[in-house]
């Protein structure tokens, strides 16, 4: 069962024009942009670069500075940045153009980085979503908008981007990056349109019909990538219009979202035969719970659950698997001070999601037990 950083050993010796590109460094360098970088890859206005052995470098010295954190969501990123800077592969990509942007005011979450490889192609990569609770409520936002500003700023960054890029293009991130990656792509300027040659879309929540019946998605659908792990979540909530690839994980239902526990081979991800029979029960109810509800009531449902976390000032979703117990009776304070009118709307649309999960309940026998 191996994952990234087996590649890294087997394949770091090797640059890209000796063994060409491939699925396992798509996930690599999706990773790579939830790494918060401020103060040491150059943003797009200085129009410089840093290859990633100088940017390990300058790291390791600026964590001997007093206060100085270069904070992550997943624990192994810090290991895996000194992995690839250390080996030929990855060492000499050129890292630039970051953006890290959260704005609580406009519910927006939004990071970027571009990489540029020896392979001539720069990958431009979308970070999902951190441990903001303003980040995940845009996320959630997504059921009842068209469009929401992380979108509109992955659009306006890859045009701003793409100028600077002689080479042609890959697009791609993971979870909600993985969604920006499909919007940009099928939004940006026809004549950047045309240079990107792949995107990758690594268990990614999907969009609504409006968007995927659109001229722009269809022009790109090809292009697409999509990759989920067997018992997939957040890569079966909405439609994605694309097909989708099913990859073998080391872990277990949620803990599959994350990349560090997909497995691979030298060149490839290790494709499994089909999603689990869980993953299906979860895409079904989902989809049966948004069929059920329109618009309006999941704008006020996901409003007022927001607003009880605000409430409550719960500012991460690390504070809610570090402190629960504390943060358990802040929720119930808040949700009792809170109008009727807001926990009726709670109410009812959890009894929608209990619905529609008795509703698909046969998902989940096994054929030989029906």
């Amino acid at each position: 069962m191996a994952g990234l950083f087996d590649y890294i050993e087997w394949r770091g010796d090797l640059d890209f024009n000796v063994s060409p590109f491939n699925p396992v460094d798509n996930i690599i360098l999706s990773q790579l942009a939830y790494l918060t970088l401020d103060g040491i890859v150059p943003s797009p206005e200085e129009r410089e670069g840093i290859s990633i052995d100088l940017a390990v470098r300058v790291y390791n010295e600026k964590i001997k500075e007093p206060g100085f954190k270069l904070s992550s969501i997943f624990k192994e990123d810090h290991q895996l940045i000194r992995a690839l800077g250390s080996s030929r592969r990855f060492g000499d990509c050129q890292l630039f153009g970051y953006v890290n942007h959260v704005d609580a005011r406009r519910e927006l979450q939004f990071s970027a980085v571009c990489i540029h490889i020896s392979d001539g192609y720069t990958f431009v990569a979308f970070r999902g979503t951190d441990c903001s609770i303003v980040g995940w409520k845009e996320d959630f936002n997504m059921c009842f908008k068209d469009v929401i500003p992380s979108q509109i700023e992955a659009v306006k960054y890859l045009e701003k981007m793409a100028p600077m890029i002689r080479n042609r293009l890959r697009v791609g991130g993971h979870s909600k990056g993985g969604n920006l990656a499909i919007y940009a792509s099928a939004n940006c300027d026809n004549k950047i349109k045309k240079r990107i040659k792949n995107i990758y879309c690594n268990d990614a929540p999907g969009f609504n019909d409006n968007f995927l019946s659109s001229k722009n998605f269809k022009e790109i659908r090809n292009r697409i990538q999509f990759f989920v792990p067997q018992a997939s979540i957040i890569g079966m909530f909405m439609d994605h219009g694309a097909d989708t690839t099913v990859i073998k994980s080391n872990e277990d239902g949620i803990m599959q979202h994350n990349l560090y526990s997909w497995e691979v081979t030298y060149n490839d991800l290790v494709r499994a035969e089909r999603a689990t029979v869980s993953s299906k029960f979860i895409n079904n109810t989902l989809r049966g719970w948004l069929e059920n509800i329109d618009n309006e009531k999941r704008e006020q449902f996901i409003e007022s659950l927001y607003h009880i976390l605000s409430m409550a000032n719960i500012q991460s979703t690390a504070e809610l698997e570090t402190s629960w117990f504390s943060i358990t009776g802040r929720v119930l304070k808040s949700l009792s001070s809170v109008e009727e009118s807001k926990r009726k709307i709670i109410r009812e649309t959890i009894s929608e999601l209990f619905v529609s999960a008795g509703r698909n309940i046969e998902t989940l026998i096994k054929p030989e037990q029906k």
